[in-house]
């Protein structure tokens, strides 16, 4: 058996109305890659994520698109030798010596042909030719018929292909071309393993049961068996057997594992994996292997009527598991220059901000097994979204088909991973399909992708790996789903608060699970600032007009602070201000949903991450850099958190204890002025179980101010383990802060800077943003509020040399306070 790469000496040939004059001679090509990194590389166009720059490429999607190469070929005397493409970017047309060998329509699946007749020893010509993508779209949507789509966006529903690739309102419009994954030759004889679906369960008695369902092709071979081994995570071998015989092409081996270490989401244990290896023998011989990591662990989905609706939980081995996680986008427009360690970055984005679960949402991709593997290794639970989203689909055979493919392949190429706990059949199509005037656009009778949602893909699921719940869309309502936004069945996506809403009016329902909500903020400064190229910086300057794909997006950040904080003076204010604004909005919600659990049993917020430089509602921009929401959210997704929120015209105390030990400890409730002192105080004990909270009533004393405009309440407990808790009886526009005194102390460390600060006065979410003094400054923690004669010691990791003064100044230093006292006529304060 015998692997040959193909990723040398690949040329790329552009043809086309729209082709610029001399983009028309081949160029270098990098496989796997795709046409914007090749003509980028050649120095052809600009870097499309610059100022405005994106216009100036959207040729690139009229343009059809030849890769060719050459190579040798040394016959090793095997029965096969097959092409096999990865990753094929989308309508492609491949060509080995002059003769056809197949064609292809879908970005979602792979591909493997038998050219062994086709190859010679030398000079073997191999040539895949790409369709315009924009092009093959409306070609498609012409043979099969348009379908509503969410607003006016190009005809994603009508490929196969990553739909936010045509633009979202996240990202830039770059419809790509090419090779995206590996390619090369794979020499066989006999036979080879073909695919293995491992289903992984636990029995009522604690034993793990291991399913493996094996297929393989035959070419020329006979007396072959397989054989299935399993090892513990610490190498020792647990289950074993003799070979199987092979009759046909498929094969279910078994094996059981006594009392195995049991897979935990993270919180909840640790994550041991069982490494599972499947040998394939001919007459004694090794021809061919597989192995991955399993491990075991049960999985429910519990959607059960109550008396407050119908619930939406997650049970993992028996146990609840209240979720806080994020939306998973592809992390760049050109996933094909995505490394291992890029996944492991993004997943390392969820574990330290105290996050148990990522949703791979249905308008990106069935990502790369890198991405399921950190997930398996960190105990991050793993939402998978078919790759449906916003739109209605043809159901003709065109594109059923190609459905069923890529169903078909990544179920079980993704069954081994423990994270993957839910399938979900689409984003969005229902809720569009009911509330969005599609359902009046379609003819009557008319399919438009009910079909997958309750037919093909729940099919295939039990077919191919029955052992995790499946629902047929996100939001869904069990009950009834022509109401998919009813808070109290099912999964929501709550959007109104961005679209029209004040965010307080989160607290106005107390859904089941919230699987979308999110408010935007800008990209840290140096990662958006030099992206948007803008002579003046301004929000609506040309470049930063660009990096704001969401309609009217500037004037709804405006919305989010209105009433909440100052208006903005001047640009660096304006960034400060949008950067709080999405911290009050998604801290709103999110202290609202945990005070309430388990009646809400979590939330997915939208996004974790971005695909590029921009103003969107990710937590981590594209470069890596954590916005202060990250950090807020990091507080909120404690283990152990302390909450004070509204019940009725009080203010309560919520004490929230999601770990395995009790909770025993004295909280001390304090309200005070603006100036420090204190005006009332309550001590309550408590002794509170493992994984639940309670709501603690308060003294009328701490929870009534005299003056709300100067007054606020604080709790926290006796040892600092817990982050204490803030009600502010005031907005912030409203509340009047004392001008903040900051004392500050800046010494040099080995690999940056510590830079502790003191407060004379109260001041409120102080944060620091070293980013604007070198790119590569990195701030530990963010938005953290003094009271008088407190300190807090920010450690900052760079390699440059800062300005010691610059440091401790704005905009590098900023807070609330600062902010909101500027803004205030010196006499009133």
């Amino acid at each position: 058996m015998t692997h040959l790469t193909l990723h040398d000496g690949w040329t790329l040939t552009l043809a086309g109305d729209l082709v610029p004059a001399g983009l028309d001679a081949p160029v270098p090509a990098t496989v796997p890659g795709v046409v914007h990194t090749d003509l980028m590389a050649a120095g052809l166009i600009p870097d499309p994520y610059l100022g405005t720059n994106e216009e100036s490429v959207q040729w690139i999607a009229e343009a059809d698109a030849t890769y060719r190469t050459v190579f040798d070929w040394v016959d090793t005397g095997d029965d096969r030798v097959d092409l096999v493409a990865e990753g094929l970017d989308t309508v492609a047309t491949i060509t080995l010596n002059g003769t056809e060998v197949a064609r292809t329509r879908n970005q979602h699946r792979s591909y493997r042909f038998d050219v062994r007749a086709l190859l010679k020893p030398t000079g073997n010509q191999l040539e895949i030719g790409f369709d315009a993508p924009l092009r093959a779209a409306r070609e498609a949507q012409e043979r099969m018929g348009a379908k509503p789509l969410v607003g006016e966006a190009l005809p994603y529903n009508a490929l196969r292909k990553m739909a936010c690739n045509f633009g979202w309102d996240w990202g830039p419009t770059l419809t790509t071309s090419g090779i995206w994954r590996p390619i090369g030759l794979h020499a066989w004889s006999s036979a080879r393993i073909a695919g293995v679906v491992p289903r992984v369960l636990v029995d009522g008695a604690g034993d793990g049961i291991l399913d493996v369902h094996v297929e393989v092709e035959h070419a020329t071979g006979s007396g072959l068996h397989l054989a299935l081994r399993v090892l513990a995570p610490d190498g020792a071998v647990v289950a074993s057997g003799d070979p199987v015989a092979l009759e046909g092409g498929s094969v279910a081996l078994h094996a059981a594992v006594a009392q195995p270490e049991l897979w935990w989401p993270r919180g909840h244990g640790e994550q041991p994996l069982y490494r599972t290896e499947v040998r394939l023998l001919d007459d004694g011989r090794e021809i061919d292997s597989w192995h991955r990591d399993v491990g075991f662990r049960t999985v429910e989905l519990r959607m059960e009527a109550d008396r407050f609706g119908t619930g939406f939980e997650f049970r993992i081995n028996g146990e609840a598991v209240w979720v806080r996680g994020a939306n998973w986008i592809p992390a760049d427009c050109f996933p094909s220059r995505l490394t291992r360690d890029d996944y492991a970055r993004g997943v390392s984005d969820v574990v330290d901000g105290g996050m148990n679960m990522i949703r791979v949402w249905g308008g990106g991709l069935f990502e790369s097994d890198d991405l399921y593997d950190a997930c398996d290794r960190e105990g991050i639970l793993v939402w998978q979204d078919f790759l449906f989203a916003c739109a209605m689909y043809s159901e003709e055979p065109e594109l059923w088909d190609e459905v069923e493919a890529e169903a078909r392949e990544n179920v079980a190429r993704l069954a081994s991973h423990p994270s993957l706990v839910v399938w979900n059949g689409s984003n969005e199509n229902i809720e569009g399909y009911h509330n969005w005037g599609f359902k009046e656009r379609l003819e009557p009778g008319e399919a438009w992708g009910r079909g997958y949602y309750e037919d093909l893909l729940p099919r295939v699921l039990a077919e191919v790996d029955p052992t995790r719940p499946y629902i047929p869309s996100s939001p869904w309502n069990p009950t009834n789903d022509a109401l998919p936004t009813d808070p109290d069945h099912g999964p929501v996506h709550s959007w109104k608060v961005w679209f029209t809403k004040d965010y307080l009016t989160y607290r106005d329902a107390i859904p089941r699970f919230v699987a979308e909500f999110g408010f935007q903020a800008p990209a840290a400064f140096s990662t958006l600032v030099p992206a948007v190229q803008d002579e003046v910086l301004a929000p609506e300057a040309p470049g930063m007009a660009v990096h704001q794909k969401s309609i009217d997006g500037n004037h709804k950040l405006s919305l989010g602070w209105t009433g909440h904080l100052p208006e903005p003076a001047t640009f660096d204010d304006w960034y400060f201000t949008t950067q709080l604004a999405q911290v009050r909005a998604i801290t709103t919600g999110v202290s609202h949903w945990r005070s309430h659990a388990p009646r809400n049993s979590g939330y997915i917020i939208w996004q974790l991450n971005d695909c590029w430089p921009a103003i969107s509602w990710a937590l981590v921009d594209h470069l890596g850099k954590r916005k202060p929401l990250w950090f807020a959210l990091r507080r909120l997704n404690a283990p152990r958190v302390l909450l004070l929120q509204p019940r009725g015209d009080r203010v309560a105390l919520i004490v929230s204890n999601d770990t395995d030990a009790s909770w025993e400890e004295s909280i001390t409730v304090r309200r005070l002025s603006v100036d420090g002192s204190e005006l009332a105080v309550h001590t309550v004990d408590i002794n509170l179980d493992r994984r639940c909270s309670a709501t603690i009533e308060l003294a009328e004393s701490v929870t009534r101010p005299g003056d709300p405009t100067r007054e606020f309440v604080v709790a926290g407990g006796t040892d600092g383990s817990v982050d204490r808790a803030w009600w502010w009886f005031a907005e912030d526009v409203d509340t009047h802060f004392p001008a903040p005194l900051l004392r500050s102390e800046v010494s040099r460390t080995g690999d940056g800077y510590v830079v502790t600060v003191t407060a004379d006065t109260l001041v409120k979410e102080v944060a620091l943003f070293p980013d604007r003094l070198s790119p590569d400054a990195v701030v530990d923690d963010l938005l953290v509020t003094l009271l008088p004669g407190e300190s807090h010691t920010f450690r900052v990791t760079t390699t440059a040399d800062l300005d010691a003064i610059a440091l401790v100044q704005a905009p590098v230093l900023r807070s609330t306070s600062e902010l909101c006292a500027n803004s205030r006529p010196q006499e009133n304060q």
